[in-house]
């Protein structure tokens, strides 16, 4: 079985971050949303893998390198422009040849990962089977309606009145039969090839397509608020470890992890955190539910519930919560005022807070 990861798309709701980086790079835990992904693919023992980039490719390429550090061998599928998940198949056929594959949304993190469910699609084969879970606004995605066994009757795509409440979670199991398909549709009204009309062709001419109901945590990584609630999921499972220094007057409380050449000087740290390589922390109050980035600089700063990403430095802020923080970013005070702050702010920005 290959594997083939979807990480175009142009991340409008991630704003102003994909203004400077592909969104599946948002580091969570202080790792990039594909990195989570990747693993999670390797996992299955599925080592060669393709990944459809666009715009952003030379970067993620820069990140990933050819996968050896993941165990993976690579293979960059460049799609000029967003035309549907349909058509990241048909632009991969040539790599995917007539071996059976794993399409996964490089934005999704499912970190309990897929194995039973691949093993299930690897004994039965079905042409297609889908990843399914019950969301409360089933309005806003691709919804399966399945029978008593789990076989799929109907997809429809963002229905205004659903008749259920299983959406697709971007994650589909393919034969070489989804090929077909994806041959005989045509674009939807967006001008997209979807992978639902896709799926429901196979349907409609009797193929066995099937829905695995997922029961672990998932989360669409695709706005910030997204992206700490995952993060803050994540940190609850990390295992205390100190590789840097902590000085005498600090202190860890429950999971904290500090990088190799971090330093914490007269701060309290409370975990589950995490502070990256070659980070200073000074004078401050870190977590819980924090991840701070290699390099970054925090002096006489409280910081809870927040990611603050690699090369940031703040100083001075009484109390910044729920922020998501981009690479280099500079937050330092302007004066006196509020009593905490909530920041979104993307890569290189600079912005000046009440003391």
């Amino acid at each position: 079985m290959k594997a083939l990861v979807l990480s175009g798309g142009s991340g409008t709701r991630l704003r102003p971050f994909s203004y400077s980086m592909p969104k599946q790079l948002i580091p969570i835990v202080n790792k990039p949303v594909l990195e989570h992904a990747l693993e999670n693919i390797t996992a299955l023992g599925v080592t060669d893998i393709g990944i459809i980039v666009g715009d952003w490719g030379p970067e993620i390429a820069a990140v990933l390198g050819d996968g050896s550090r993941f165990g993976a061998r690579l293979t960059y599928l460049r799609q000029d422009r967003p035309l549907g998940l349909a058509h990241c198949v048909r632009l991969a056929r040539p790599f995917l040849g007539d071996d059976d594959f794993v399409m996964y949304l490089g934005d999704n993190m499912l970190p309990q990962g897929i194995g039973e469910i691949a093993e299930e699609f690897r004994g039965e084969r079905p042409a297609a089977r889908i990843v399914v879970c019950k969301v409360p606004d089933p309005q806003a995605f691709g919804v399966a309606e399945l029978d008593a066994e789990g076989t799929v009757l109907r997809l429809v795509e963002k229905p205004q009145q659903p008749r259920s409440d299983l959406a697709m979670i971007g994650v589909y199991f393919f034969t070489p039969a989804v090929h077909e398909a994806v041959a005989a549709i045509r674009p939807s009204a967006r001008g997209e090839l979807e992978i639902t009309d896709a799926i429901q062709w196979l349907v409609t001419h009797g193929a066995d397509v099937t829905a695995a109901e997922y029961a672990g945590y998932w989360k669409d990584t695709g706005r910030a608020e997204d992206v700490l609630e995952c993060n803050r999921w994540l940190l609850g499972s990390i295992a205390p470890r100190v590789e840097g220094d902590v000085d005498a007057a600090s202190e860890l409380v429950g999971p904290v992890v500090v990088g190799p050449g971090a330093r914490v000087v007269r701060s309290r740290i409370t975990g589950p955190a995490i502070i990256g390589a070659g980070t200073l922390v000074e004078d401050s109050r870190i977590g819980p539910a924090t991840s701070i980035g290699d390099h970054c600089v925090l002096r006489s700063t409280r910081v809870a519930g927040s990611i603050v990403m690699a090369g940031a430095a703040v100083s001075q802020v009484p109390a910044l919560v729920d922020s998501l923080i981009g690479r280099g970013a500079t937050i330092g005070p302007a004066g006196r005022g509020a009593a905490h702050h909530r920041l979104v702010i993307g890569d290189h920005s600079r912005v000046e807070v009440a003391a």
